[in-house]
C-alpha cells in the first residue's frame, strides 16, 4: 500500500519537475518524450528488481532446505548460493544500465524528433 502511494506521489510531481519555461508550442513534445523516458526507466528497473528479489528468495530457500537435509555440505551450498545470487543480481544491474542509457544517451531521441517534426 505504501509503495502504491509513493508511486502516485512521485507521478503527481513529475509535471512540476519537468516543467519548462518558455514557448510551450515549440518544445511541447520534448517534455513528453523525456517524461516517457523517465517513466520507462523507472518501470524497467522496478520490475527487474522485483523479479530478481523473488528469484533471490527462492535461491535462499533452496539453499536453506539443502543445508537442513545435509548439514555437512553447508559450505558448498553457501558458495553455490552466492554464485547464483550474483548471477541473479546481474540482471538488475543490466536493467539499470539500459535505463541509464535510455535516460542520458537516449538513442531513440533523434528518430522520435523526426516523427514529431522537432
Amino acid at each position: 500500500m505504501v509503495s502504491v502511494l509513493s508511486v502516485l506521489m512521485v507521478l503527481g510531481f513529475v509535471g512540476l519537475a519537468l516543467a519548462a519555461d518558455g514557448d510551450v508550442e515549440k518544445g511541447g513534445h520534448m517534455g513528453f518524450l523525456m517524461a516517457a523516458s523517465v517513466l520507462a526507466a523507472g518501470l524497467a528497473v522496478g520490475i527487474a528488481a522485483s523479479g530478481c528479489g523473488v528469484g533471490m528468495g527462492h535461491c535462499a530457500k533452496g539453499c536453506l532446505d539443502a543445508t537442513a537435509r545435509n548439514p555437512e555440505l553447508a559450505g558448498k551450498f553457501t558458495v553455490t548460493m552466492f554464485i547464483g545470487l550474483a548471477l541473479i543480481e546481474s540482471l538488475t544491474i543490466y536493467a539499470l544500465v539500459i535505463a541509464l542509457i535510455a535516460l542520458y544517451a537516449n538513442p531513440m531521441l533523434p528518430a522520435l524528433k523526426g516523427i514529431f517534426g522537432l
